[in-house]
C-alpha cells in the first residue's frame, strides 16, 4: 500500500516539475507564432532569417533576401524576433563610451608630458 502512495506522489511531482512547464512553453510558442504578422522578422526552423511579407491563413510568405521569397506554413517559424534598434542610436552610444574612456586624471597627463612614469609603472 505504501508503495502505491509513493508512486502516485512521484508521478504528481513529475507532472508539476516536468510536464506542466513544457506544456506552458508550447502554448507560449504557439501563441507567438499565431500572432506573427506582415513585417515581423522571423527565424525559421531551418535556421533562415527573414521578414514576413504575406499572410494567408496558415500559409505565409517570408522574404529572405531582396526579391527572394519562400512560401511556408506557420509551423516552419521557430521564433519571432524582437524589432531591431536603429544603428544610429548604437553608434551614438558607442561614441559616448569612447569619449568618457578618453578622460584622464590631470596629474597623469602632466606626469606623462613631463616624462615621469606614473606610480607603480616599472617601465623607463
Amino acid at each position: 500500500m505504501s508503495f502505491l502512495i509513493i508512486m502516485v506522489l512521484m508521478l504528481g511531482v513529475m507532472y508539476v516539475l516536468m510536464i506542466r512547464p513544457q506544456r506552458q512553453r508550447q502554448a507560449q510558442q504557439q501563441s507567438m507564432v499565431d500572432s506573427a504578422g506582415v513585417g515581423d522578422d522571423v527565424l525559421t526552423t531551418g535556421g533562415i532569417y527573414g521578414t514576413i511579407s504575406e499572410v494567408e491563413g496558415d500559409d505565409i510568405v517570408v522574404e529572405i533576401a531582396s526579391g527572394v521569397t519562400v512560401h511556408m506554413t506557420r509551423r516552419g517559424i521557430a521564433a519571432v524576433l524582437p524589432p531591431e534598434e536603429d544603428e544610429d542610436d548604437e553608434d551614438a552610444e558607442d561614441a559616448e563610451e569612447q569619449d568618457e574612456s578618453g578622460v584622464t586624471d590631470e596629474k597623469e597627463a602632466v606626469s606623462a608630458v613631463a616624462g615621469d612614469a606614473p606610480a607603480g609603472d616599472e617601465r623607463r
